[in-house]
This record gives structure tokens, C-alpha cells and sequence, in this order.
């Protein structure tokens, strides 16, 4: 599991002076994992630890800023009084004991291991080299405290147990990710990336990449005639699975011991005539990526980032989504994407739609923090694997059994979706896939080869599928793997030849050499300009979670220059919330040009002003040209108000659809104070919940009772827009759409409310007496009226729910969680709720479902 901050507390502080040393070790039982955690060893006058950390680059900025505080030369070393308080009593006599124990032979102090709460062994440092590629060592020693440092008890650390972390002039992928040090190193980079062709060569390597939906089992058989069929072993494996782990434990928290025996299968599993680096290992609640590389080809691995996203219910949860690792091998960037789509044959919509979540939401850090993040396209080479869920269509179970029998497989592939929605490039413009010559890798009697005997007699379908995109990429083989019994599913996997750029050192020093003499000439010679297509953009009828994008050009002229939006006098970014421009900075060649996007997007962080009026579409952004003048971009629009966003009690005196009502009524009741009864001040008297709340649970209630997956399964985002306009507008008595949508519509509304049902006043109440009963319901008497009626209207609805668990397969837990972190929402200012702090909160509402 991949524990967060949250779920940490601060155990030990320890001072920087010039007595602290920091050094990255290998101990002996990780040398055969090159690519396993960064373990740095870390002494001070009061402390010896051995402590892991991830490669990424938060550790790298953390490494950064301890090398930053470092005291310099005739600096005084801090006092640090203010630690006072957190040492303890018996520290501090031991220090004033320390005189009187100084005749005495010296104690070892045994260095103690401090988990930093990451799992073990799933990191590669850059190039397997030191995170810290300007340095040569970690170590911070002055030469004349050498002496005493060796003196002291430290772990048993060999010379060839310690990396460096020098970085060579050739590795240029080290060198093009190195943070910028102004205009000319940014022209250096780029020119280097625009030349490449001249000082590298192209390389073949080996890839395997397989996928393995497990449908929750643990590993029963040996994975050898999956992983290692070939004579000839790969110098990079990439396996993913899916359905790891199919528990509701494995659901909500997102922990699982099947990581550690599927990571043990693989690993025995791998091809024998070769020894491998685990490079990464990254995991979103049943899918899981691994990615492995000959231990020869790790010390040309560097900025290795991994990153998940979830296309479940609302847009988060992981039981769907996917997971993905990004990597430089020698020249060239990779990124390999392991996806599980919706299920069900007629959701191929909503396939299309997680795929498109998945690109668009996918983005991974890059080493230098000044760089916009990269995204899966912005990869040289792109393997995408997984259970793609695309089925077989227009056939029924017989003819499509019959095809497979008579191995008419391509007459079969005219009706697979995947197929169908390529060519309507709806999904994976620009991917190739393999032909498939092999039979359906779903759905089969788990330990055998035949096909689905359920009740529900699935349609056998290539679920299981392996795509690419890129240059000089050869797939050698394409096939299941029909001797794994373990699961309803086959493991497929391909094999590819994959030319990489490896750079030739000494033509890199060439060009590298001319670029610099060539820089000399033109510096200075002019101030950069630029030329914009367009400096005014107007945002029309902005909706609630509708994304809308205008775009403009930027010409550069013949002086290389870099732009940066930068914030205006006395504002803390350079624009509002629901703005945002992509990418905000870049560095643009002679002659050349480059596209901005501005993209609006209304969430719930942003809707409540919009609709009070507190907050208008304007906005005026400044473009900065280093060395050179600042240009102007106005934007404007008008928002359509929405009930999302809106407050409870607001609703409730909202007897018309919000956009019926003048902005001025909007404004009075979205600001009006929110108060425990209505004190009859308005002539009107307030509904007891609000109608759009009703539409919603009572669509539900008459048409969802009974349905399957409900609140567990995400609707199409085009649907509930379609329900967001009903509901704002009224033009629709009825609400359109499937179950699904209006159930995730439902959620969104929760979560969208300033002032959550359970008020934030109640928080730290509600969690204490989250096993008493008799209790809560006295907090949930003191409710303002609305969010009592409001609270109870849901728990009866969801009671009702449970009644038909038979069909729809729902329980108290799952609703309680579902619904708990919507209900019962920590207050702004509040730290992150931890893992404790969401079971109280999912205890305190299923109190009231038992």
C-alpha cells in the first residue's frame, strides 16, 4: 500500500549542523535490487539512522533543501532552542550527564531503521546514480571532522556499496533534466533536444509486456510459461495486472496483501539466463504495474515518476482507472500505461470516457520544478496494456463460440469494439495494435479452459489487450497464454524490438561545443517579441464541471526568448481559480511558435461565488518575456448559476429553477446567514428539502432500488450534464439518463455544498461519539432545520436501499463509506483526515443505516 503523508506523525527532529552527515548506502541484501530504494544513512551528534525513501522528485527537492541548509564555512552553527520542546526529559539528562561520561570508552550506538513509510524496493535512482546529480557525494563532512565522524558507530558500508552520483558529460538525459540557471542553459537544452539526431544512434532492446486480469486470486501456479516462453531473455519487462485484489478493504483503503505474492510470483517468475532490477512498483487497488530491467541496462534508467488516476465513482475511486510509469532509457522518454476500463458490453461510451480521463488527467512530475508536468503523449514511446474491457458485439454467445472454433478470428474482430471505436477514433488515435491470431482471453471457467457456465453465460471477447505508439517499434509476438488457470482470464503478452537513442559521447561534445559557440555570437544581440493571435477571450454560458477552452498562438520572432505568466501586484497566482493556462510558461526558438490554451472550468471550490456574484468570468493575465516587455490578456463570460455549488438552505428558498430567478434573488439567498429554525422573517416559507435533491433521490428510489453496483459504478459525464441542466433549468420533469449518472450526480451535489449536511461545527463532535448512538442523534437534532430534514430524507433513502441488498448487492459499509466523507466533511484549516479519522466518520453514518 502506498501510505501518504497523512497517515505519518513527526517521531524524531534532527538539527543540521556541521557534525550531520548524510550518505546514500546500499546494505547487502538490497545490491541484487538495483533499482530499489533511495537508503540514505544519516548521523548527528544525538542520532544514527538508516532511512528509506522513494526516488521521485519529492524526494529529490527534500534532498535538495537539506543540502540548501547546510551551515557554510564561518557560519555559526543555529542553536535550534525552539527543538526544546520536543526533546525528551531523558535526552536532555543524558546530555548534561555527557561530562561526567567522557573518561568512559564510547558506547557504539546502534543505528536504527526508519521506515518513511514507502513500500520496500520500488524506486530507481536517476541513472542509478545519486538523486543529486550536482553533487559528487551526500556527504556533508567538513575535512576536519573527518576524524571524529569515523570514530563514531555506523552502519558496515563497503566501498562498492556506496553510488556515486557524479554525472558524465554524455548523459545527456541527466543533463537536459537538471534545473534551468537562467536564458542560456534553457537554449543549450533545447537545441541539444533539436539536434539529437546528430550525436546518438538508434539501439534495439528487447521489451516484454503482458497483462494478467487475476480476478482477486492469489497466485496458484508457476508464471514462467507466461514470462519467460522466449530463448532469448528481455532486457525489459513491463507487466501489469488487474483485479489484484477484489475485497472491500482492498476498495476503501486502498491496502492489500496480494501486492507482496503477485511482486514474489513475477520476480521467481522472470526469465532465468538473466538477473533484473526491480525499477518501480505502483499500484492503484487492484492495478498494478511492475517494471524490471536487466541489471546491466539500470545505470541508464533515469527520471523515473510514477502516477495513478482513478475513473471510478466521481471521478476517484480506483477500482477502475489506471496506472502508469514514465522512464529515460539512454535518449529516449517512455511511458508504459496499464488501464482497466468499465465493465459491461454496453458501456463502450464509457471505456471511451476513462480512457480519455486517464490522458488527460495522467501527468508526471518532471526533475526540473519549473517545467509544466508531462503527459502520457509527451513520451517518445507509449506501451499501453490492460483489461481494455471492450467486448464483442451484434453477436450472440453460439455464433461468436463458433467463429473462435473455426479460428475465423479476423471475421470475429469486425465486431470487436475496440476495433470499432479505433476506427471511429473515438479511442487510441495513433496506437497500433498486433493482429490477433490468438482465441478470446475472457470469460472461462476459473482452473480450466472452457468457457463461461454461469448463470450469466458471459460472450467470450479479447478483454485483454497490448497497444503502442511510437518510432522504431517491432512486435515480434502477440498471444495468450492458455496453460494459466488461475483466474477467469488469460494472460496475454507481447514482445517488441524497440530502437532506443543511445548518445555517442564524443559527437556530443561536439555539437554541444558548436551550440555554445554559436550562443556566444547572438547573445545579447536583441531584445526577444513576440507576436499574439488573439488577446481578448470571451467564455460564453460557463456551466458547472463543463470545460471550456479558447486558444491562441504566440509567434516568436528572431531572438530566443522564454514567456512565464506571472502573477499580478498583490495576488498569489497569475489568475483566478477556475482559470488556467496550458502551459503557462516555455521557452520558444527563433521563428518558431507555440499554441497556449486557456482553459475555465467551474468545480465546487469556485461555484459558490460565481453564484452569489461575489465572483465574475474576468479576469486579466500578464505574459512576461524574459529580458523583454509584458503583454495583456483580457477574459470574460458569464456564468450560468447552478444548484451545485449552492447551500442547503439557499435550495430550500428556492421554490423556481436556479437559472428562472434574477441574479439579484441569487445573490440575497445564496448570501443569506444560515440559521438552526427559520425565523419567519421571509414571507415565503422554506421547502423541507430542496426540489433538486428530491428529483434525484426519487429517480433513484422509483427506478435504481434493485440495481447493481449502484454508487459503485461512475455514469457518462455527457449525461449528467444533461441532468445538471434539468435540474437548473426545470425544462424536464423527469430526469434523463441512466442510474449510474444520476446516482454519481447525487454525490457531485453533496460534495459541491459550502456547507456540508452535517455542519462543519460538528465535525470533531460527530467523530467522538461515532459508537454512540443515542448520542449522534441528539448532534443530529441540532441540526438547522434543512440539513436535519436533509440528513434524514438520505438515510432513509439508503435504508431503503439496503432492503433490496439482495439484487443490488450494496451493504452498510460500503454506503457508510461512500457517503460518510460526503456527510461528514473536516472543516477548512482542518489537517487531511487520516485513515482513523474516515473509519470514524464511515462508523458515525452507519449508525444510522443498522
Amino acid at each position: 500500500m502506498a501510505i501518504t503523508g497523512e497517515d505519518v506523525s513527526l517521531d524524531k527532529v534532527v538539527p543540521i549542523t556541521r557534525n550531520f552527515t548524510v550518505e546514500e548506502v546500499s546494505p547487502d541484501c538490497d545490491l541484487h535490487f538495483l533499482g530499489s530504494d533511495v537508503t540514505v544513512w544519516i548521523e548527528s551528534e544525538e542520532i544514527s539512522l538508516t532511512v528509506r525513501l522513494p526516488f521521485g522528485s519529492h524526494t529529490r527537492m527534500f534532498l535538495q533543501e537539506v543540502i540548501r541548509c547546510y551551515p557554510g564555512s564561518g557560519v555559526p552553527d543555529p542553536q535550534f532552542r525552539w527543538l526544546n520542546r520536543y526533546r525528551s526529559a531523558s535526552l536532555e539528562e543524558q546530555q548534561s550527564q555527557q561530562p561526567q561520561q567522557s573518561q568512559q570508552p564510547q558506547q557504539p550506538q546502534q543505528p536504527v531503521l526508519a521506515d518513511a513509510g514507502i513500500p520496500e524496493a520500488d524506486e530507481l535512482k536517476p541513472n542509478g546514480k545519486g538523486v543529486l546529480g550536482e553533487q559528487s557525494s551526500w556527504s556533508f563532512e567538513k575535512p576536519e571532522t573527518t576524524s571524529t565522524r569515523l570514530n563514531k558507530s555506523k552502519p558496515e558500508i563497503t566501498s562498492h556499496m556506496v553510488r556515486s552520483s557524479t554525472v558524465t558529460v554524455s548523459d545527456k538525459a541527466h543533463i537536459l533534466s537538471m534545473q534551468k540557471f537562467g536564458l542560456r542553459d534553457t537554449i543549450v537544452k533545447s537545441q541539444l533536444v533539436q539536434k539529437e539526431e546528430t550525436y546518438t544512434y538508434i539501439q534495439n532492446f528487447r521489451f516484454f509486456v503482458g497483462t494478467y486480469n487475476v480476478n482477486g486470486q492469489s497466485p496458484k501456479e508457476c508464471l514462467r510459461p507466461w514470462l519467460s516462453q522466449d530463448i532469448q531473455p528481455p532486457d525489459v519487462y513491463c507487466i501489469g495486472f488487474q483485479e489484484l485484489d477484489l475485497s472491500k478493504e482492498a476498495f476503501f483503503f486502498n491496502d492489500t496483501p496480494k501486492e507482496d505474492e503477485w511482486f514474489k510470483a513475477v520476480t521467481e517468475g522472470l526469465h532465468p539466463d538473466a538477473k533484473y532490477a526491480k525499477i518501480k512498483l505502483v499500484r492503484l487497488v487492484g492495478i498494478m504495474l511492475l517494471l524490471y530491467v536487466k541489471q546491466e541496462h539500470a545505470m541508464h534508467i533515469s527520471e523515473v515518476e510514477a502516477e495513478t488516476v482513478g475513473t471510478g465513482i466521481m471521478g476517484r475511486m480506483g477500482n477502475k482507472g489506471g496506472v502508469a510509469i514514465r522512464f529515460r532509457f539512454h535518449n529516449t522518454s517512455i511511458c508504459i500505461v496499464n488501464s482497466h476500463l468499465a465493465a459491461h458490453t454496453e458501456e463502450y461510451e464509457r471505456r471511451n470516457q476513462d480512457y480519455k480521463d486517464i490522458c488527460s488527467r495522467m501527468q508526471f512530475c518532471q526533475v526540473d520544478p519549473n517545467l509544466p508536468p508531462l503527459t502520457i503523449s509527451k513520451h517518445d514511446v507509449i506501451l499501453w496494456l490492460g483489461d481494455l474491457n471492450y467486448r464483442i458485439e451484434e453477436l450472440d454467445v453460439e455464433r461468436v463460440k463458433k467463429l473462435i472454433e473455426e479460428k475465423a478470428f479476423q471475421t470475429l474482430f469486425t465486431y470487436d469494439q475496440l476495433n470499432i471505436q479505433v476506427a471511429a477514433k473515438a479511442v487510441f488515435q495513433g496506437f497500433t495494435e498486433g493482429e490477433l491470431s490468438f482465441q478470446p482471453t475472457y470469460k472461462y471457467d476459473t482452473g480450466s479452459d472452457d468457457w463461461d457456465t454461469s448463470e450469466k453465460c458471459r460472450a467470450p471477447a479479447w478483454c485483454d489487450r497490448i497497444l503502442w505508439k511510437g518510432k522504431n517499434i517491432t512486435q515480434l509476438s502477440y498471444q495468450n497464454h492458455m496453460a494459466l488457470k488461475t483466474s477467469d482470464h488469460k494472460p496475454v503478452s507481447a514482445v517488441f524490438d524497440i530502437g532506443v537513442r543511445v548518445v555517442n559521447e564524443e559527437l556530443y561534445r561536439k555539437t554541444l561545443e558548436e551550440i555554445v559557440r554559436s550562443l556566444d555570437k547572438m547573445e545579447n544581440a536583441n531584445i526577444p517579441s513576440v507576436t499574439l493571435s488573439k488577446r481578448e477571450f470571451c467564455f460564453q454560458n460557463v456551466k458547472y464541471m463543463q470545460l471550456q477552452v479558447e486558444s491562441f498562438m504566440i509567434y516568436n520572432g528572431q531572438v530566443p526568448c522564454q514567456f512565464e505568466f506571472i502573477n499580478k501586484p498583490d495576488e498569489n497566482s497569475y489568475c483566478k481559480q477556475w482559470l488556467n493556462a496550458n502551459p503557462s510558461k516555455g521557452f520558444l526558438l527563433p521563428d518558431s511558435a507555440i499554441e497556449i490554451e486557456l482553459e475555465l472550468f467551474v468545480n465546487k471550490t469556485t461555484a459558490t461565488k460565481l453564484n452569489s456574484g461575489e465572483d465574475q468570468i474576468e479576469d486579466i493575465l500578464v505574459l512576461h518575456l524574459d529580458r523583454g516587455k509584458d503583454y495583456f490578456l483580457s477574459v470574460s463570460g458569464n456564468y450560468l448559476p447552478s444548484c451545485f455549488g449552492s447551500p442547503l438552505h439557499t435550495l430550500c428558498y428556492m421554490r423556481e429553477p436556479i437559472q428562472d430567478l434574477t441574479p439579484e434573488t441569487i445573490q440575497e439567498l445564496t448570501l443569506m446567514p444560515l440559521q438552526t429554525e427559520d425565523d419567519g422573517t421571509r414571507e415565503e416559507k422554506p421547502l423541507k428539502i430542496p426540489k433538486e435533491l428530491w428529483m434525484m433521490v426519487d429517480h433513484l428510489y422509483r427506478n435504481a432500488s434493485q440495481q447493481e453496483d449502484l454508487f459503485q459504478q461512475p455514469g457518462l459525464r455527457s449525461e449528467f450534464e444533461q441532468i445538471r441542466d434539468c435540474l437548473d433549468t426545470g425544462m424536464l420533469d423527469t430526469l434523463s439518463g441512466s442510474n449510474h449518472s444520476v446516482a454519481e450526480a447525487l454525490l457531485l451535489f453533496l460534495e459541491s455544498l459550502p456547507e456540508p449536511v452535517i455542519c462543519y461545527n460538528f465535525y470533531d463532535t460527530c467523530l467522538e461519539c461515532s459508537s454512540n448512538y443515542p448520542l449522534s442523534k441528539q448532534i443530529i437534532s441540532t441540526l438547522p432545520t434543512c440539513h436535519k430534514n436533509v440528513f434524514n430524507y438520505l438515510m432513509a433513502f439508503l435504508r431503503e436501499l439496503l432492503n433490496n441488498s439482495g439484487k443490488n448487492h450494496l451493504d452498510e459499509k460500503i454506503l457508510a463509506s461512500t457517503f460518510g466523507s460526503l456527510l461528514l466533511r473536516s472543516p477548512a484549516g482542518h489537517q487531511k483526515p487520516d485513515v482513523a479519522e474516515k473509519k470514524k466518520a464511515q462508523d458515525f453514518i452507519q449508525q444510522f443505516l443498522v
